[in-house]
């Protein structure tokens, strides 16, 4: 272990790690919208929940004193499945917004509106107002006809995030959802991601995994059969259960093109595990997520 983060120390020098976490305060495909049907940041998603707020917890650490106004806008475009465990694929886009205030409030289409209400030099805690645009029959008609819609609902966010140390800037998040109308229930998503090696002064990338995990609420809502529902005859009856939804791992690059130019791409590999991945709604049990972005920050 030592050796790995002396290697890391070395590679990964201040001033790279100031500058994609300048930038990389908003993910792409968390910041997509401009399409009714699009599932946004919230949704659930093969993407870990640390990509949509990667860089951060990195940026106060190697820059104490924040501009009081970041505003950044861009144009991206997403290849992702239906829902979770759908088969089917579809591509989308829309555009990016993310406007900070200090180390204080925040209005991002991947991370929400919200507020920092407790921080330090290498930790925050944050509060805020998501939006999930559930999941209905029209996505996949195939599948989905005489299943329950799960209706758009807003929902309230509690996270927080770690940065160990300079020399080792690996970044621990926490965060737990409650949707107030929708699955009417608690998601929660633990995960672990730092800047790699192979890094320039003008690319930089991020890597990886998590766990979430949900209360019977959210899983029968998104997973659960009930076939005394009209339609919902051809599955069988099935009750999924508390407990783990799903192990991920992402990736996430920033590529600096032009002065105050910036391109992304994200990347993520959900692995639908016990309860969810036996649910007989689910045609695969593993999906992935790919998307770009070109962002200005002004």
């Amino acid at each position: 272990m030592s050796n790995r983060r002396t290697t890391r120390s070395n590679t990964l020098r201040p001033q790279k790690i100031r500058f994609a976490a300048t930038l990389l305060t908003f993910a792409a495909v968390g910041g997509v919208v401009g399409m009714p049907e699009r599932a946004q940041a919230q949704t659930p998603s093969p993407l870990g929940e640390w990509q949509y707020s990667v860089g951060i917890p990195l940026q106060k650490m190697w820059e104490p004193q924040l501009p009081t106004w970041q505003v950044r806008v861009g144009a991206a475009a997403t290849f992702g499945p239906r829902y979770d465990g759908a088969e089917r694929y579809r591509p989308l886009g829309g555009i990016n917004v993310d406007v900070r205030y200090k180390d204080l409030f925040f209005v991002s289409t991947g991370e929400g509106a919200g507020v920092n209400f407790a921080q330090g030099p290498n930790w925050r805690a944050s509060l805020a107002v998501v939006y999930d645009l559930g999941r209905r029959s029209h996505d996949d008609p195939q599948h989905l006809d005489g299943l329950v819609n799960i209706n758009a609902a807003p929902a309230i966010k509690l996270s927080g995030d770690y940065v160990i140390s300079k020399d080792f800037p690996l970044v621990l998040r926490a965060d737990v959802k409650r949707s107030l109308g929708g699955s009417n229930g608690w998601v929660g998503d633990l995960g672990a991601y730092m800047p790699l090696p192979g890094s320039s002064d003008k690319f930089f990338w991020f890597a990886g995994p998590s766990v979430t995990l949900a209360d019977s609420t959210y899983m029968n809502s998104w997973f659960g059969v009930n076939r005394s529902a009209p339609g919902a005859s051809k599955y069988p009856d099935y009750h999924a259960s508390a407990g783990f939804k799903s192990i991920n791992f992402g990736v996430s690059l920033i590529w600096a093109f032009r002065k105050h130019w910036f391109a992304t791409a994200d990347g993520g590999v959900e692995q639908l595990v016990g309860n969810a991945a036996r649910s007989p709604i689910v045609q695969r049990s593993t999906n992935g997520v790919a998307d770009v972005s070109i962002n200005y920050q002004f």
